[in-house]
């Protein structure tokens, strides 16, 4: 995607904490460019978290229950609690680690910000009993403006 976009996310520190498993990721949500950083950080045996209406959309949502993608039902708390338990079920199971953005939606921010925090990853964490691992990337407003919808050169810091 660096080829097509021009955009390049680049790991300048903490990279050793990818390596940390199981855990809970957790990511700062800007636009639709978080699936190219996504692409760049990606630990290995991590699943990720969406919101249940992604599992309806043809070829992406295949793609995401084939994955292992945990969908979180945000309209019904009982559901999405549920599937807080069984990830975190999996997790002591396989080994395995989850990517979360907690903000719960992309902030499109100008300037960086963060959106307050659902609760779901630190509830996800204690019920696995795993470590919170946060990976902050760098504000993308300067290679892709929400409102643009085209791509400026650029290599986007990341710290894990």
């Amino acid at each position: 995607m660096a080829l097509a976009t021009g955009v390049q996310f680049e790991i300048v520190l903490g990279e050793e904490h990818l390596l940390t498993r199981p855990a809970v990721f957790v990511g700062n949500h800007q636009t639709a460019l978080d699936v190219l950083l996504l692409g760049t950080i990606f630990p290995k045996y991590c699943s990720v978290t969406a919101k249940s209406s992604l599992k309806r959309v043809p070829f992406l949502g295949w793609f995401m229950a084939l994955s292992g993608t945990v969908f979180i039902d945000r309209a019904n708390r009982n559901t999405a609690m549920k599937a807080f338990e069984d990830a975190a079920q999996e997790m002591k199971r396989h080994q395995q680690s989850v990517f979360i953005f907690p903000e719960g939606t992309r902030s499109n921010a100008k300037e960086p910000m963060l959106l307050g925090f659902k609760k779901g990853a630190f509830h996800l964490a204690v019920q696995a009993k795993v470590p919170i691992v946060p990976i902050v990337s760098a504000c993308y407003w300067g290679v892709l403006g929400a409102d643009e919808w085209r791509f400026r050169r650029g290599t986007i810091p990341v710290v894990g």
